[in-house]
């Protein structure tokens, strides 16, 4: 993230924090497993959370490279001036940092552990990770084949997933956390209930919707949608 910070410094651009956050937990993972041995174990988690990672930063650096800085940086380098240059180091990329540390604790606990068996949790985490991830890919998907269609402009999305959650995005990601979290022990469940939290009250759905009201659409879709957690939509 120091490195990260630098590159953003000189580029004048503080959202490209947001193309790493997936890429950083890759990082982290394979760090672990070259700190504590490649156990089988070990690998399938770090390939685990890489095939979220890596799908995850390549499709943010697809959608964003080339439109400038993000408008939600953008507003906090107006809001602070000559300083955002070093106050970002803090308010972005170490708190960022941290976040990755807290959220990561299952994946390094499970990489470093010394158990050699494997267990019905280990199935189910595979199992919840796979899911959330194909789910979180075919949102993005259906999002970005809506969005292409000059006929959608200014319209909301209510198709596919997004019928039934809107925020299936999200929701993937939700799941592929606590799946993640059935490799690690009990006191390492903090890891995935910061990111449900970022998910749900910070910097995921609140902060999206809170821009979205407004919009021509939006409030019948919030009525007939659930908000996060896939249901039928209501009539």
């Amino acid at each position: 993230m120091l490195v990260l910070w630098g590159v953003s410094v000189k580029l004048r651009d503080s959202s490209i924090v947001d193309l790493f956050w997936g890429p950083a937990f890759v990082l982290v993972a394979w760090l672990t497993v070259f700190e504590f041995g490649a156990t089988p174990r070990g690998v399938l988690i770090a390939s685990l959370v890489s095939a979220w990672g890596v799908r995850l930063g390549a499709y943010l650096a697809w959608r964003n490279l080339g439109h400038g800085e993000d408008k939600r940086y953008a507003a906090m380098r107006a809001k602070h001036g000559a300083a955002w240059w070093w106050r970002s180091l803090f308010i972005v990329f170490g708190l960022q940092g941290v976040l990755v540390w807290i959220v990561s604790l299952p994946v390094r606990a499970g990489i470093a552990s010394e158990f050699g068996g494997w267990s019905w949790l280990d199935a189910l985490a595979c199992s919840l990770v796979v899911v959330g991830i194909l789910f979180e890919s075919l949102g993005d998907w259906q999002l970005a084949r809506f969005k292409a269609d000059p006929a959608n402009k200014g319209k909301i999305m209510n198709r596919g997933l997004w019928r039934f959650t809107r925020h299936p995005n999200y929701f993937g990601d939700f799941v592929v956390w606590w799946g993640l979290a059935c490799f690690g022990t009990w006191f390492t469940l903090i890891g995935p209930v910061v990111m449900s939290v970022l998910l749900i009250r910070v910097s995921g759905k609140a902060l999206l919707e809170a821009g979205m009201r407004g919009r021509p659409g939006f409030d019948e879709y919030e009525k007939a949608t659930s908000g996060f957690f896939p249901w039928w939509p209501r009539s």
